[in-house]
């Protein structure tokens, strides 16, 4: 195998180095892509050194060399990578030994376009453990039950019930398959990309559960993490899914081999995040609106818990 391995850097001078020689590890890492998304620290220069030291290591930045976000900066690295493989890691998370243990097995069969497993946690500091532990505990986050390639896509649209989500640190894609894709990352998503990329990935590509139960890669919590500030609340995350609903409804009515079911669904958490980040007078007007322009989403919504639930 030739695997391309994409890190984003931003703010993680303290943890960029521990997750680039995590990757080095592995004999099958024939490249390490680091795009430096002008961190406000000193990652740049650490960078520049961990370059300088290891012959796989590839250092680039955006053309204007600006800040643009976890998304832009991992469609750069795609534009980059050489290898038969990609796969991705965040610069304050790393591998563990196992990490491609699955895939090489898997890979071995050209049907399979992508192989995922499953994520562990490292709280970084004591501080850290005492805030978010109650968050995150130490569960493993994956797709938690072995799931047919053509039935992933809908679980993590919450079409089957409690499903769990792919996490980009353990998933690994086949770079031929990726012709299949008309974009990557969705660029206007500040969070949740990953979200919405691998929903789509999913809806593309066959992705097959390899590890699912122990951790081949740990995400680092932090006190400056971006998606730590939206699970401990010091972001109203409905806020942020709705750009994630908005942006997945787009995809979806515009790409015409997607069932209307989906289409439905998709367009009915849409309506939910948006009924649940309005003032509680407006609710009501809005649900009067999307009767009458969107009557299927609100009526099959009733019967659903989580729309209820930010609903009410």
């Amino acid at each position: 195998m030739k695997i391309s391995v994409i890190i984003p850097v931003y703010n993680a001078e303290e943890y960029v180095s521990q997750a680039v020689e995590s990757a080095l590890q592995f004999e099958d890492v024939y490249e390490v892509i680091l795009i430096e998304d002008k961190s406000p620290d000193n990652a740049l220069e650490v960078c520049r050194k961990l370059e300088e030291k290891h012959d796989r290591v590839k250092l680039y930045q955006h053309p204007d060399k600006g800040n643009h976000g976890a998304g832009a900066s991992r469609n750069l690295g795609m534009e980059k990578v050489t290898g038969d493989f990609v796969a991705f890691l965040d610069a304050d998370d790393y591998y563990l030994p196992n990490r491609f243990d699955a895939e090489r097995e898997l890979f071995k069969n050209p049907e399979v376009e992508g192989v995922y497993g499953a994520i562990g946690v490292k709280y970084y500091s004591e501080k850290a453990r005492e805030q978010y532990y109650p968050i995150y505990k130490d569960k493993l986050d994956t797709v938690y039950k072995k799931t047919r390639p053509e039935d992933v896509y809908q679980g993590l649209i919450s079409l089957r019930g409690t499903f769990g989500l792919i996490h980009l640190d353990t998933l690994t894609l086949r770079r031929s398959s990726l012709s299949k894709m008309d974009r990557f990352f969705e660029t206007s998503l500040r969070l949740h990309q990953d979200s919405e990329i691998t929903i789509r990935l999913a809806y593309y590509l066959k992705l097959y559960t390899g590890i699912n139960d122990k951790a081949i890669a740990l995400r680092g919590v932090h006190e400056n993490n971006r998606i730590t500030k939206v699970d401990s609340g010091k972001i109203n995350p409905a806020q942020t899914r709705v750009l994630l609903w908005r942006e997945l409804n787009h995809w979806a009515e515009n790409e015409k081999t997607v069932p209307d079911h989906v289409k439905l669904h998709i367009r009915r958490m849409l309506r939910s995040f948006e009924i649940a980040i309005a003032p509680p007078v407006k609710k009501w007007a809005m649900i009067g609106k999307y009767l009458i322009t969107d009557y299927p989403s609100i009526r099959s919504g009733l019967f659903n818990i989580n729309f209820r639930k930010n609903l009410f």
